[in-house]
């Protein structure tokens, strides 16, 4: 996947920038992205925070790492259960 040149706290900035009173076709312009990518920003990440945003990726960050740890214990609980099937 193609990372994107923007860190998502200048893509916040971007997006306030129609606040200030600029077109969108402008700040596209000024930035050198194209409007559908304006639009597709805007969508996920319009009306948040860089705090908001930042806290975002810290529950992502937890949620993937207890994925992990699920993971592991329910592959340890399987090869147990087996171990206890086989002496049985």
């Amino acid at each position: 996947m193609k990372r994107s040149r923007f860190s998502e706290s200048q893509i916040v900035a971007i997006l306030k920038e129609p606040d200030a009173g600029l077109k969108v076709a402008e700040i596209c312009r000024k930035h050198g992205i194209s409007q559908p990518t304006y639009y597709n920003w805007k969508s996920k990440y319009g009306g948040m925070s860089a705090s908001e945003l930042k806290r975002i990726k810290e529950i992502e960050a937890e949620h993937a790492k207890l994925k992990r740890m699920y993971a592991d214990l329910a592959m340890e609980n399987e090869a147990l259960k087996e171990l206890i099937e086989k002496k049985l």
